[in-house]
């Protein structure tokens, strides 16, 4: 029988904190034997101070816990620990890291944006075909835009500005505001408007991932589902009229009846609406019809790096 390892990779975000394990055989292919998700809001209140606080991170180390009473049941098994945009920019980013490694066994590496960026542009490209175009993906805490020319990533950006930060910022939680919705398109906007290369990419293609992207595939799949059987999100697409409607949906709302829409987990509610107006105002603004979503991405990404032998944060 062929020999195999396990290789457990935690992913550290704003929003969640995830844990998948894959069985990497002999031969180099993989299998998922496990994965974990645990809505933690690590980003909550940071505030324009940029101070983790005391409740997110006991919720994340509590999560984290878990996680390793999970991993500590394989044998033969790596771990890679990395965190994104929150702890990237916690000011008391070392205090926290800290307490992790003590109370949860974990050596997390903070990545930076770029890096952060080039591994979606990994975990995309060797799942889906993408020639020319933009990759976004939207976290809680930070958005992350690669731009793809010949298959290659020309451009690898973050933008400390997600679904967490916009929807707290904006009061887009529950019932929203007119006022506030404008403010925070405002804000992503000019934000956008900063990366001239953009324009290059007028009416090319764009994959999306992220929580609340994916959660926009959700509710659309489901929609329009054959026999009871939703299509898998891995390489949907719907046209940007489809997306606009389904937002339009959204804000007509409040935070109870975003969550009683079928696709949207009742944790996301609050920050879906933040978390969809980078791509939409993407598509608007460089006239793109339509959005593919992709199910791989970071994970994915340090999964191929790791099999390649060539994953250096350094």
């Amino acid at each position: 029988m062929a020999k195999t390892n396990n290789l457990a990779i935690i992913d550290l975000g704003s929003n969640s904190v995830r844990l998948k394990i894959s069985e990497i055989k002999e031969n180099g292919e993989t299998e998922t034997k496990q994965y974990v998700k645990n809505f933690v809001r690590l980003s909550s209140e940071m505030g324009p101070e940029k101070v983790l606080k005391e409740e997110p991170m006991q919720r994340t180390i509590d999560a984290l816990h878990e996680f390793r009473e999970i991993v500590d049941g394989y044998d033969k098994i790596k771990e890679i620990a990395v965190a994104t945009a929150a702890v990237r920019q916690a000011q008391n980013q070392r205090e926290f890291l800290d307490r992790v490694k003590n109370e949860a066994g974990f050596d997390i590496k903070v990545i930076s944006g770029a890096q952060e960026a080039y591994l979606d542009y990994v975990g995309v490209s060797h799942t889906l075909d993408m020639e020319h175009g933009l990759i976004i993906d939207t976290g809680g805490a930070s958005m992350e835009i690669i731009g793809v020319d010949n298959g290659a990533a020309e451009e690898t950006i973050s933008i400390p500005m997600g679904s967490v930060i916009l929807s707290q910022r904006h009061k887009l939680g529950d019932k929203i505001d007119p006022a506030d919705l404008f403010d925070a398109m405002v804000e992503v906007d000019e934000a956008l408007s900063h990366q001239r290369w953009l324009a290059r990419f007028r009416r090319s293609n764009i994959v999306a991932l992220g929580g609340c992207n994916r959660a926009l595939a959700k509710i659309f799949r489901w929609r329009n589902a054959v026999d009871g059987k939703p299509a898998p999100i891995h390489g949907l697409t719907l046209t940007a009229d489809e997306a606009f409607e389904i937002m339009h949906e959204l804000l007509e709302t409040d935070k109870e009846g975003r969550a009683a829409i079928r696709g949207i987990n009742k944790e996301r509610a609050d920050v879906i609406v933040g978390g969809l107006l980078p791509l939409l105002a993407l598509m608007r603004q460089l006239a793109i019809d339509e959005v593919q979503f992709s199910n791989s991405g970071l994970r994915e990404g340090l999964l191929y790096k790791f099999r390649e032998h060539s994953l250096d944060f350094d």
